[in-house]
């Protein structure tokens, strides 16, 4: 599609959900904003469904992180800080619900407004909200946050800042945000940004913090204790400000949170098995059927627990990198996702316990569905015909193989594909028509998390091999892969995109062409897509629901047929082995299921309960 085509379809889209969204300048304040509708909950409501409001609290709860740390600043790029820490001791103007799509509540905000368009959103500080040192959270303190994080923190907060027209006072507690583009997310973006204090970093730049520079926070844990690299101690704060919160009610309970750091997963797990630690979240189905029948299991001191959700599945394989020849042609591209025989390593590897992912949004009201694109989704996607892959309209599914190890069928068909894009065999090797062989390298992090990763590609180094394709396997430490996969020096590589029932913005980092080839980047794929592009401003302008969910199905359907991923299994359950006294509300969980706003969030301890 011509470049001049393109920005004025993407105008008129624009002008459309202006139009569509016209109504009065403005609303009334509200507890709470959904992306489409009104919140679910009403102004009175007493606690979040998923949370109990008689939780005990106190006790102890300790968990392990595989890798190290070397910051306590989670809101800044330098150094890496534990992933927990951002959750428990910071919050935002707005939290969210995990039991709805896309919908925030007051928190830090006792209000927000805004206009039917969401140009601009306001919000009213409480009153009482305080920082851990006891100092009220002020609209200097908001303000300051927001062009701080925006213009020196951590690389996912600049995007939103870029979309800021301004940001102003409008009265004692009171603070606007006004926006320079079209996106009903923004006015939600803006709940959600971590909030700190500008007296302490006065005079110095945050960005340049240490490991002793722990930013002050106003949430329901502060930094007790800790040892780089070794451990984190958290302590529930017990002058919390927003203890009694209807939003915070049922929610962190435990007095005590420690986190403990380890080599590896092998590692990790051994010490939940010996009594050191109080949980382990597993991922790998055989693992969880097979390794967890250990005399703790046996004699009851362990329960294992598994969450259903009703999330995306996301999208969780071997992504090609198509900045790299021959892996732009997407022939190839299917020729290799054709000979993974996935039927065969999900049965040698899992014991076929976990089903294949389909799409990126499958399992959910988002994912595309089965054959020809039809209504509102084939109208969004028809613009682009003439760049689209082969089965974006159509229909595109996954090969599906007999299942044996010979995969003989599947091998052909990658022949076929191969030999159509100008490869066949010699001697023995694959090569193009200038006598260059197929030799590809896929990277991977050395982190038992992934460690079925490299049993998977054993597998497939053997299939490929029939094919004259040599396949090198490079397994690096944490710090090699990281500089390595930001410089996209790989042809192939383990990825892993959790999606949400609300994708917004953070789509363009994953799939956006703007800043496909910035080193860092998380298209990781390299795809540069218009139609893709299309998709995402079509969801951020939908002025309903219904309009949402066609631009997502069809986001799906152009990222689905770039077969720019090998998929494998998704985790359509969370497993949690846990001790025994630790318990969650069972009979409400929440939609998304596990996560960081499960446990320990919403968990206590049974032996509490009487006290």
């Amino acid at each position: 599609m011509a470049p001049d085509f393109f920005s004025t379809w993407r105008a008129a889209l624009a002008a459309l959900a202006l139009g569509l969204t016209a109504a009065p300048a403005r609303a009334e304040p509200t507890h709470g904003i959904a992306m489409y509708g009104p919140p679910a909950l009403p102004p009175d409501f007493v606690s979040l469904p998923y949370a109990n409001p008689d939780a005990s609290k106190g006790g102890r709860i300790v968990t392990g992180n595989v890798g190290s740390f070397d910051s306590l600043n989670p809101f800044i790029l330098r150094g890496t800080a534990p992933w927990q820490i951002a959750h428990l001791t910071h919050e935002t103007l707005m939290g969210r619900s995990f039991d709805e799509p896309f919908t925030l509540y007051g928190l830090l905000a006792e209000s927000v407004e805004t206009d039917a368009a969401r140009s601009w959103v306001e919000f009213t500080l409480r009153e009482e909200a305080r920082f851990s040192d006891g100092t009220p959270v002020t609209v200097e303190d908001v303000i300051w946050s927001f062009e701080a994080l925006g213009t020196r923190g951590h690389p996912r907060y600049r995007g939103f800042w870029d979309k800021v027209a301004s940001i102003e006072a409008t009265g004692p507690r009171k603070l606007r945000l006004t926006f320079n583009e079209t996106d009903r997310e923004l006015a939600l973006l803006a709940g959600m940004r971590p909030i700190l204090q500008k007296a302490q970093w006065q005079g110095r730049d945050i960005a340049e913090g240490g490991l002793a520079d722990v930013p002050l926070g106003t949430g329901p844990y502060v930094v007790e204790e800790y040892e780089a690299g070794r451990f984190v101690y958290l302590r529930r704060d017990p002058d919390y400000w927003g203890r009694d919160l209807a939003f915070r009610r049922g929610t962190h309970n435990f007095d005590e949170i420690r986190i403990e750091f380890y080599g590896d997963d092998t590692v990790l797990k051994e010490a939940f098995k010996g009594g050191l630690l109080s949980y382990v979240r597993e991922f790998n189905a055989e693992a969880w059927a097979n390794q967890y029948d250990f005399p703790a299991v046996e004699r009851g001191e362990i329960v294992l627990s598994e969450i259903p959700h009703r999330k995306p599945s996301g999208m969780t394989g071997f992504v090609m990198n198509t900045r790299r020849a021959p892996l732009d042609d997407w022939r190839v591209r299917e020729a290799l996702i054709t000979a993974f025989n996935f039927e065969h390593v999900n049965d040698t590897l899992t014991g076929g316990r976990q089903p294949r992912i389909t799409s990126y949004f499958s399992g959910s009201e988002l994912g595309m569905r089965p054959g020809p694109a039809e209504g509102r989704v084939r109208e969004l996607l028809l613009p682009f015909a003439d760049s689209l892959l082969p089965g974006t309209l159509q229909g595109y599914d996954l090969p599906v193989s007999d299942g044996t190890a010979r995969n003989r069928k599947g091998l052909r068909r990658a022949m076929r594909l191969l030999g159509e894009a100008g490869w066949q065999v010699r001697e023995g090797r694959l090569v193009n028509d200038a006598g260059r062989p197929l030799e590809l390298t896929v990277l991977l992090q050395q982190d038992g998390l992934i460690a079925q990763a490299g049993a998977m590609m054993d597998i497939y180094a053997r299939a490929l091999s029939r094919l004259g394709i040599a396949l090198t396997i490079e397994s690096v430490d944490k710090a090699q892969y990281a500089e390595r996969a930001a410089q996209f020096d790989f042809d192939l590589t383990m990825m892993r995109r959790s999606l949400s029932l609300s994708p917004g913005n953070e789509q363009r980092f994953y799939w956006g062409g703007d800043h496909a080839d910035e080193p860092g980047s998380r298209n990781l794929m390299g795809m540069r897509s218009e139609a893709a592009g299309a998709m995402i401003d079509a969801m951020l302008a939908a002025p309903d629901r219904a309009g949402f969910v066609a631009a997502t199905r069809a986001l799906d359907r152009v990222l689905s047929a770039g077969r720019y991923v090998i998929p494998i299994h998704r985790y359509a359950v969370g497993r949690i082995a846990h001790k025994a006294d630790l318990t969650y509300p069972v009979d409400n969980l929440p939609i998304y299921g596990d996560g960081i706003h499960f446990l320990p969030t919403v968990w206590w301890e049974k032996k509490n309960d009487n006290q």
